[in-house]
């Protein structure tokens, strides 16, 4: 038997290869995009219907999606509706036999990789497919930047993020604090404060931390409404 520690190694290798999640209910293009998705050395997981995908517990780690347009019960232009506002890291990748231009428009402004038409052409598939996974790859790494500095933003008060939102918005520490009702020495003792527990080494650096937060807080106040 494997050690624990064999055992670990192997799921981080196993999490490290890229998965392709294909969702068609034809069975026979399942199965072509399943063995050509393996065969390119990535991991394949098959579905039939949306709702099993939906069911699924999501992953870590770079990966994509093959998404029929046409499918029974939820479609694929509404299974990209309810994925597409929390993961950014899942690109989707459009296949159909029968798509329209106006389809086509509509998917890829709910943010769709590509939209490829059957029959299906292995190279355009694989090109889209490895396109789909560096984007995965840049949008998991955006997202593990955003969950840290989430973390560091809860670790202010409720005053210190009042200071810092006003401070990023280009206001000086004076009218921060017209602004706020206290005196500009407070401001600056709160602004200090900001600076040390976001990590920022310059008022630049706090500017970009705060405009990758901001999607991240404003998801969180939508929550809360």
């Amino acid at each position: 038997m494997r050690s624990t520690s064999e055992a670990l190694q192997a799921t981080r290798r196993t999490s490290a290869v890229p998965t392709v999640f294909v969702v068609d209910d034809d069975v026979s293009v399942l199965e072509s995009l399943q063995s050509l998705i393996r065969h390119s050395g990535w991991q394949a997981e098959t579905f039939t219907c949306a709702e099993d995908f939906l069911a699924r517990s999501r992953i870590c780690g770079p990966c994509c999606m093959l998404l029929d347009l046409s499918l029974p019960g939820i479609d694929g232009l509404d299974l990209q509706s309810r994925i597409a506002a929390d993961r950014s890291d899942l690109p989707i990748i459009f296949v159909t036999g029968h798509g329209d231009i106006p389809t086509s428009v509509r998917a890829m402004k709910g943010g769709a990789q590509e939209f490829l038409t059957k029959p299906l052409s292995v190279d355009a598939v694989l090109s889209a497919v490895r396109s789909a996974i560096d984007h995965s790859r840049t949008a998991s790494q955006d997202e593990e930047t955003r969950r840290e500095l989430k973390a560091r933003y809860e670790s202010l008060s409720a005053r210190e993020r009042e200071v810092m939102a006003l401070v990023v918005s280009g206001l000086l520490n004076k009218q921060v604090g017209g602004e706020l009702g206290i005196s500009e020495i407070t401001v600056k003792a709160h602004r200090g404060r900001v600076m040390r527990k976001m990590n920022a080494k310059s008022l630049a650096r706090l500017v970009n931390m705060y405009a990758l937060l901001r999607p991240m807080l404003e998801r969180d106040r939508a929550g809360s409404d």
